[in-house]
Parts: C-alpha cells; structure tokens; sequence
C-alpha cells in the first residue's frame, strides 16, 4: 500500500497484520482519486473508519487542507499515526479515536463542516444506512460536500438514501465506489 500521488507519492503505508482491517486497495483508492481530480484541493476532509488512514492521507498529499480520522480500533489507530508521521503530515490533522456515531455528533457540537467525507465501513454489517442515518440528523457537510462510500457489491446502498443524491458509481471487482451530493433541502 503507497500513497499514489501528490506530496507524499510513492510512501509505502504501514499495513495491519490482522485481517479485522481492510485497507482499501491502491487500484479502488486510485479510482476514486481520479474521478475526484481537482476537487481534493483546498478540501477539508473526513475519513470515517479510516483504518490505516490510506484514504486520507491520500487526500493531505493530494492538496486537502486538513483531514479528520475516525477510528476506534487499537491498533489502527497506532497505524495512522505512525502513516501520517511517516508522510510528514504534523499540523495538518486530527485523530477521534471514537465510534464512528459518536464522533460525528461531537463534530456537530464543535461547528465541523467537511467538504469531502470519505467512508469505508466494514462491509456487510449494515453500517452505511445507519452511518446515513447518523450523518443526515447531524449535519457537518454542506451543499458542496461529496460523500464517498466504499461498499462490497453485495452491499448495495440503501434504497432511501435520504438527503443525499447518487451522482457516480464506479464497480472495480467485488468493490463498489458510490459517489453522493446532498440534495437541495428546504433548511438546516
């Protein structure tokens, strides 16, 4: 696993020796990358089960400004610090070692707004709806934001997927990549 592109191309991330973590793929984090392009830039990001950290240190050396990482597993948690420290990337982020659930709300309380959320839950465990749930009646995205889900194909999304419009798919194996923007609300 390798950071792709930007200022840290080329550092080789620290992977788990456990299988209870799945990093996401270099080809399915390329993909999602490209198809964003630009759109990191400038960003302020959030990586729900962020794992090793694989999507959001993509994004800091790809431009994002900062990056959250949410994450509550032990030894994940050890390996995005040491990836972050690793790719030089002091001052540039923040570590909730919280339940994903949990973390979004205390993002809500302090007035968090992320331009771009990254989310790659455990699959098949029925944490997209309620991780939709959780972000639609705790808003810490905007017009703007881009929500990404990385989800096995046999895990399709939610039919109602309140809130949130499906604007791109991409299949990359058994992986599915689903690209979502809020949908015009009539208020906060």
């Amino acid at each position: 696993m390798r950071v792709i592109s930007g200022a840290s191309k080329g550092r080789r991330l620290l992977t788990p020796r456990r299988p209870s973590i799945r990093p996401t793929s270099d080809r399915v984090k390329e993909s999602i990358f490209n198809i964003l392009g630009e759109e990191v830039q400038d960003k302020v990001v959030l990586d729900l089960f962020a794992g090793t950290g694989n999507l959001g240190i993509e994004a800091l050396s790809r431009g994002a400004t900062r990056a959250f990482f949410v994450e509550k597993g032990r030894q994940a948690l050890r390996l995005i610090q040491r990836n972050l420290l690793q790719c030089g990337m002091e001052g540039r982020y923040e570590i909730l070692p919280k339940d994903v659930h949990r973390a979004i709300g205390i993002l809500k309380q302090r007035g968090e707004s992320f331009d771009l959320i990254l989310m790659d839950p455990p699959y098949e465990k029925g944490l997209i709806q309620k991780t939709l749930k959780k972000l639609n009646s705790e808003k810490i995205y905007h017009e703007d934001s881009i929500l990404i889900i990385e989800h096995d194909r046999r895990e399709p999304l939610p039919h109602v997927i309140a809130k949130w419009s499906l604007i791109r798919q991409r299949r990359i194996g058994d992986t599915v990549v689903s690209f979502l923007k809020p949908t015009l609300s009539t208020g906060g």
